[in-house]
């Protein structure tokens, strides 16, 4: 791939637009001017090389995740590190690939005189923020209409600073039928993965108003090979909402105890549910889920979320 990024400067100097084949950063930052300059320069320059690297250990990348794949690459080796915590999942580490690439460019241009700074990769986003400082983030019901529902607020002391979305309606495909699962975890590969598996497991095997077909027949060179994707969901009763969310919460609630995320919250329709542990529930919150939202994401630890 030639040329490298390709960047565009927003009007008032706060936004850097990134774009290298399939991956589109919007890039915010907080501080001096000199601060952001110098931030834009390090992520358009972390950002070059990465494409044609991934590209080249495709074929290991998109071998199962518990192989263990060897690779090179610094962003590829985030996504297999990623990847590795969800045994008993079928995923490959392509499911992290754009949370691992925010997090790659963040890690390269954060530096002092910055008092935020968030690196969106097509909704799976990667942040750091400084001393006293706090971001928020929209929490959607559906990945096709995008309505915003809340607000998740994040402080700085906080040990979050990754957050992504998947459901079947998204950019990639999904073997569940969750409209939305929103991932909170230490950083964006990781909650890229661990909302792609969630948002899998959300299902009602066999049922017929659930259209499916082999991933390979929409994507011949697909990491998901012959498994059944999702293509369309039929009506829902509130009753099969919630059976299908079971499988879900139950996985989630695992990867919460094992430290593997910090909060979920779970969409089907008009259901939604969001996980915690019940031990931190008296603490000052930290994540605060607003509006029509059930209930609250808050704790002060990686395995703290709502319930």
């Amino acid at each position: 791939m030639s040329g490298g990024p390709v960047a565009a400067l927003s009007s008032d100097g706060l936004t850097l637009h990134l774009q290298h084949g399939p991956t589109d950063l919007i890039i915010t930052a907080d501080g001096s001017s000199t601060a952001r300059t110098a931030c834009f320069a390090r992520a358009r320059a972390a950002l070059d090389g990465v494409i044609e690297g991934l590209v080249g250990e495709l074929a290991q990348l998109r071998q199962p995740a518990a192989s263990r794949p060897r690779v090179r690459g610094a962003v590829a080796r985030l996504m297999v590190e990623a990847t590795a915590n969800f045994e008993g999942s079928f995923v490959t580490p392509m499911a992290s690939v754009a949370g691992a690439i925010a997090d790659h460019v963040l890690a390269a241009s954060w530096i002092q005189g910055l008092e935020r700074l968030t690196v969106n990769n097509g909704g799976d986003i990667a942040f750091e923020l400084g001393e006293g400082a706090t971001t928020t983030i929209g929490v959607v019901t559906s990945l096709l209409e995008r309505r915003v529902i809340g607000s998740i607020v994040i402080h700085a002391a906080s040990p979050v600073r990754g957050v992504a979305t998947s459901g079947w309606r998204g950019r990639s495909f999904s073997l569940g039928i969750a409209d939305a699962v929103t991932v909170l975890a230490r950083n964006a590969a990781l909650a890229d993965a661990a909302a792609s598996v969630i948002a899998s497991a959300v299902d009602l095997p066999g049922h017929p108003g659930i259209t499916r077909v082999p991933a390979r027949e929409l994507d011949e060179s697909s990491d998901l090979g012959d498994r059944l994707v999702t293509r369309d969901v039929g009506p829902l009763g509130s009753q099969e909402r919630r059976q299908a969310l079971e499988p879900g919460i139950a996985l989630a609630e695992d990867l919460l105890h094992r430290g593997v995320i910090a909060g979920a919250h779970l969409v089907i329709g008009d259901t939604h549910v969001s996980l915690r542990h019940e031990s931190d529930s008296d603490r000052a919150p930290l994540i605060e889920l607003g509006t029509d939202a059930t209930r609250a994401i808050q704790g002060a630890s990686p395995s703290d979320a709502v319930d």
